[in-house]
């Protein structure tokens, strides 16, 4: 299915990354402007697709993972202060609306990685 989508990961636990908050942007006229800010449910995905298949066009996208934030609010996990990894903006480009964008972040409070899944 078409759209963009994300699926946050704690790779601490080995557990969804429930409650993250994560900023949806588009860049128009060379400026970036918001578009939505949503949290991960329990199984560390949004409720509804980032961007739905009849929504998604061309162009070019941000996705802003508030790690810190989401670290911040595990118990009994220690972590520095202020964080290692703060906010993690990942860029990308959709070239064919017509093809699935899925975007799984496998994070801890000291790395993260993003891959284009399927």
């Amino acid at each position: 299915m078409a759209g963009i989508s994300v699926h946050a990961l704690n790779a601490v636990t080995g557990k969804p990354g429930a409650g993250m908050r994560i900023d949806f942007s588009v860049l128009e006229g060379g400026s970036w402007r918001l578009v939505k800010s949503v949290r991960t449910n329990a199984g560390g995905r949004t409720d509804e697709m980032i961007l739905k298949p009849e929504d998604t066009k061309v162009g070019q996208y941000e996705l802003l993972f508030y790690v810190d934030e989401y670290f911040a609010k595990q118990k009994g996990l220690a972590s520095s202060a202020p964080a290692f990894i703060e906010k993690v903006p990942v860029r990308f480009s959709v070239f064919d609306a017509t093809q699935a964008f899925h975007l799984p972040v496998l994070c801890t409070p000291w790395s993260c990685s993003i891959c284009r899944g399927s």
